[in-house]
């Protein structure tokens, strides 16, 4: 690494643009520079201005690089986009695939979204990529910039050079009778707005509100910790957003509990309004649109496996509570919560039919059919008996010969059956749908009649459970912090320095709010020898705008 010696006599690191020492001026680039672009990180060289020779180094220069990390912002931000086009699949019919949904819904656009795996774009291993990049260039950037902002800050010398002074954009030198006594003066006024003071060898620093300088290193901490919090998400056991859906009767176990937490539905209620007994605030509404939900609720047990259970068994289970779960009023326990979200009525549980002979019209027999776990055989007496052979509960017509099933749910069931008796012992196949039966090798001896159903409420739950909560929490609220400390607090310098012909000379620098450090330094300097101070940034410009106008009086002139 280089050095770049100083006229003052001090050796500074290759890339810093300003003496470390006096403040001047070390390269032609920097002299050239505005004032605000150099004191930046107050000439300091960075990391990614001094080493490119490894390959940890380029790495290093490129996610440190502010282009590179807008640029990852924006293709993160574009590629989330995608997401919101059409809904991820924690958010459609759990009980439909999502291949199936995606195209019946939204036809080849939605395939080729599933193909793509946008459906479940945030939970994707290269979104994620994406947010470690920009994860890594935030914290590779700011800590390329903070560490020599620190150390410059931390080592400020007071007396600087004329030349960094006459830099900076205000300015004032003038001769004075006593510089000493008017340095006095300015000290205790600049005391009373609470700025610290430092003096060396009749020369003085004023500071005031530096810590304002790493609000965005503060802004940035509290967005890492919020995107670490946002990656734990997607480790087991930290987050969990689960649907279960639970019918009349059943006992389940609570996903995401590894089957600790079992919960069983003693039955499920749906009260409605009612007109001759409510407000009749809802009179209208009910009258027009037929019902309005009042509450509807999970009459719910928890229970919890015995310590050293086999997992999955049912029998060794304890009750731990029972609870009512209505919407926002859900069931908790053990870091998890369970909310009420949705229900479905009257959904066919199991079906009734009976084998009759078609030429006596007499019954020799009937069975029920449990929709969710139906057996191989029914056995009707010694002599008849019926075997199911297919079973397709949502049924939604026939491909190339064979019935399908839409979902595994029994929306619209289906059966094919083969028909024992003793005058056809080899069987008759019969298909038997809702308002269709079918006998597909011919006329059949004995027939299949629906005789009733059996139906039961299914009420949906979500389950939760969010230990990364209090990481965003806290990200956001430092974040915030890190937004007020650089939004509202400025860093104010002012320098005052005596020359060697004995005039007293003055500077003054922020990162922001230049009206705010005028009115101080006015306020300082009121009464005292050093009766104004110069913003040569307006002067500049004045300038600039007399010149304008005098070439135009001049085009005036000649025209």
């Amino acid at each position: 690494m280089k050095e770049l010696a100083c006229k003052c006599g001090h050796v500074n690191p290759e890339g810093t643009e300003l003496c470390l020492s006096c403040g001047r001026a070390l390269t032609k680039d920097a002299d050239s520079k505005k004032t605000s672009d150099v004191m930046r990180y107050e000439g300091m060289a960075r990391r990614s201005q001094t080493y490119n020779a490894s390959i940890i180094d380029k790495v290093w220069n490129f996610f440190s690089s502010v282009k590179v990390g807008v640029w990852l912002i924006l293709i993160t931000l574009i590629v989330s986009a995608f997401g919101t086009i059409l809904p991820q699949v924690l958010f459609i019919p759990p009980l439909i695939p999502p291949e199936v949904y995606y195209e019946e819904h939204y036809g080849w656009f939605g395939r080729i979204y599933y193909m793509l795996g946008f459906h479940d774009l945030y939970n994707s291993w290269w979104y994620m990529l994406f947010i470690a990049a920009v994860g890594i260039s935030i914290i590779v950037a700011s800590i390329d910039r903070v560490v020599p902002l620190y150390k410059a800050l931390k080592n400020q010398r007071i007396n600087r050079h004329a030349s960094f002074m006459k830099r900076q954009r205000l300015f004032a030198e003038k001769e004075v009778a006593d510089p000493n006594q008017t340095i006095a003066e300015i000290k205790e006024k600049l005391k009373n707005k609470r700025y610290r003071i430092r003096e060396e060898e009749g020369h003085l620093l004023a500071e005031k509100g530096r810590f304002a300088r790493w609000g965005p290193y503060v802004n940035h901490t509290g967005l890492i910790i919020f995107l670490i919090g946002g990656l734990l998400r997607f480790v087991p056991g930290m987050y969990v957003d689960e649907i279960l859906w639970i019918r009349e009767g059943e006992t389940m176990a609570i996903p995401g509990t590894d089957q600790e937490y079992f919960l069983e539905s003693e039955g499920f209620t749906v009260d409605t309004y009612n007109t001759d007994e409510d407000s009749e605030v809802f009179n209208d509404t009910i009258d027009r649109v037929g019902s309005i939900v009042k509450n509807y609720q999970t009459d719910a047990i928890l229970y919890k496996r015995e310590e050293g259970g086999i997992a999955g068994d049912q029998r060794e289970l304890i009750e731990e509570q029972r609870k009512a779960i209505q919407v926002n009023q859900p069931l908790k326990f053990d870091n998890f919560a369970v909310y009420q979200v949705t229900y479905k009525l009257d959904e066919i549980r199991s079906m009734s039919f009976t084998m009759d002979n078609k030429a006596t019209e007499k019954s020799v027999g009937s069975f029920d059919i449990d929709l969710f776990q139906p057996q191989d055989v029914y056995e009707l007496d010694e002599n008849h008996k019926v075997e199911l052979m297919g079973y397709y509960p949502d049924f939604e017509g026939f491909e190339n010969g064979e019935p399908q099933s839409a979902t595994p749910v029994p929306n619209n069931p289906a059966f094919l059956f083969n028909l024992f008796s003793p005058e056809n012992p080899e069987g008759e196949v019969s298909f038997i749908a809702i308002q269709e039966t079918l006998e597909p090798l011919g006329e059949n001896d004995y027939a299949l009649s629906f005789s009733g159903i059996e139906t039961h409420d299914v009420s949906g739950l979500t389950v939760r459970k969010d230990l990364t909560l209090w990481i965003l929490g806290l990200g956001g609220t430092i974040f915030m912090i890190g937004v007020i400390q650089g939004s509202y607090f400025n860093h104010r310098r002012l320098w005052l320095k005596i020359t060697e012909d004995g005039k007293l000379m003055a500077a003054g620098h922020t990162n922001k709010n230049w009206f705010g450090l005028k009115k101080d330094i006015e306020y300082s300097i009121a009464g005292t020898d050093l009766t104004e101070i110069t913003d040569q940034f307006e002067e500049k410009e004045k300038k600039s705008v007399a010149l304008e106008e005098k070439e135009e009086n001049d085009r005036d002139s000649i025209s």
